[in-house]
């Protein structure tokens, strides 16, 4: 297609997304919430389809040779697709918060000025290979009266045009505009740049994935950017930790599924448990397959691991990999987090409250822990049924993106005749 042609398609697309978010304000919370439960059990009815269709895209993707993290991350499967749909339905349960009144007061004059919650508009997704967050951005801008354009990355074209055309079907037997949820289908990367200059009908960019696309999106949009940059999280092992549950935390926050960006990256252990804690916990960590990195402390307690260089503190490696460094004090330990850190989630292992507040206080990240596993930053396990994906920015929205951070807010006043003198 001609970069003319496109240009046409693409316009026409954002045209019509900002034509039907309109239009869905008017449509019942009640009808909205039947169609998101008729979606999640029509993702069920069509794994099949769905599942064929992934394993066209792990098949490129085995024959391109892409990472095993890659190919974890694009593939599907029946729990997955459950996962999916559960998503849709705890949707379906919450409050949407557009038209929620934040704030009501009332002017010496008599005006009554509310602040009330009212939808972003229309939100363009631009994400790599989670074939699930094509679902879950749908889901999560259908019930907050958004329109969504999603363009996927083209490894997982098949999967998400799949999971696309599914949802999308449901939308007919509620009348509801079809042009509420939109998809680009073609893996050229021309669209992209098209659409992030259609700033009169894309009110929000949201990039997902790696620190390349990110930059580039944030570099080139002349639409206002979320950015879900990269995740360089780090469990702190302090001095009065409970060495027991730091263990099974820190194993879990690497292992449980290392392609995630909220898994650990980098472990960081007080010099004064060090001896004690080191030893058996990379024994677990090699035993499953772990490739550790050390600091010269930590090489001189554990014999046999690489050296950790000054790269490997700032690297997400969405893999079997961890950085380790033995630190001197909380203060080490939090300088290091927030010079390499990116703002994602960080943790700590501690039975000293004194300890865990100065933590919590002053690392900068969107998600702090105190004895958890940083494997929980997700707007599932928040309770939020989905997510966008986690920002990493500081304005309008930081940690899981989820229902009320795809609204903005306006004020609605209420007079009886008031002029100003």
């Amino acid at each position: 297609m001609s970069d003319k042609n496109l240009k046409k398609q693409l316009t026409t697309m954002a045209i019509a997304a900002d034509k039907a978010w309109k239009e869905a304000q008017q449509i019942e919370a009640e009808v909205k919430n039947k169609a998101l439960k008729d979606m999640a059990r029509t993702l069920l009815l069509k794994k099949s389809y769905i599942l064929k269709e992934n394993k066209k895209d792990i098949s490129l993707a085995r024959k391109n040779r892409l990472p095993a993290a890659f190919i974890d991350r694009l593939s599907l499967n029946e729990k997955r697709i459950k996962e999916m749909s559960r998503s849709l339905l705890e949707i379906a349960k919450l409050r949407n918060p557009a038209g929620e009144v934040i704030k009501s007061w009332k002017r010496p004059n008599g005006l009554r000025i509310n602040k009330v919650r009212s939808p972003l508009g229309v939100v363009l997704i631009i994400y790599e290979s989670r074939p699930n967050v094509t679902s879950d951005c749908i889901g999560l801008c259908f019930k907050t009266d958004n329109s969504v354009i999603l363009r996927g990355g083209s490894e997982s074209l098949n999967s998400n045009i799949a999971i696309y055309r599914v949802l999308k079907s449901v939308l007919k037997n509620y009348k509801i505009p079809a042009n509420l949820i939109n998809m680009v289908e073609t893996p050229s990367r021309r669209a992209v740049d098209i659409l992030l200059k259609l700033k009169d009908h894309i009110d929000l960019v949201i990039p997902r994935g790696g620190e390349s696309l990110i930059r580039r999106v944030a570099g080139i949009s002349r639409i206002p950017v979320i950015k879900h940059y990269k995740g360089i999280c780090h469990i702190y092992v302090d001095e009065d930790a409970d060495l027991n549950i730091a263990e099974k935390v820190c194993f879990n926050a690497k292992v449980q599924r290392p392609a995630t960006c909220n898994a650990m990256e980098t472990m960081l252990v007080h010099k004064n448990v060090a001896i004690r804690f080191l030893p058996g916990m990379i024994k677990k960590f090699k035993e499953a397959g772990v490739q550790i990195r050390g600091c010269a402390n930590t090489k001189k307690i554990v014999k046999g691991i690489k050296s950790a260089k000054e790269k490997d503190y700032s690297t997400e490696y969405l893999d079997l990999i961890l950085s380790v460094k033995v630190v001197d004090s909380l203060a080490e330990a939090v300088e290091h987090i927030n010079f390499y850190g990116s703002g994602h989630s960080d943790a700590i292992i501690t039975d000293n409250k004194r300890v865990a507040s100065e933590f919590l206080g002053k690392v900068d990240s969107a998600c702090v822990y105190v004895n958890a596993s940083t494997r929980f930053t997700d707007g599932f396990q928040f309770g939020m049924g989905a997510e966008m994906g986690i920002s990493t920015d500081k304005l309008h929205a930081r940690g899981p993106m989820s229902l009320e951070e795809l609204t903005t807010y306006k004020y609605m006043i209420f007079g009886s005749g008031q002029v100003r003198e």
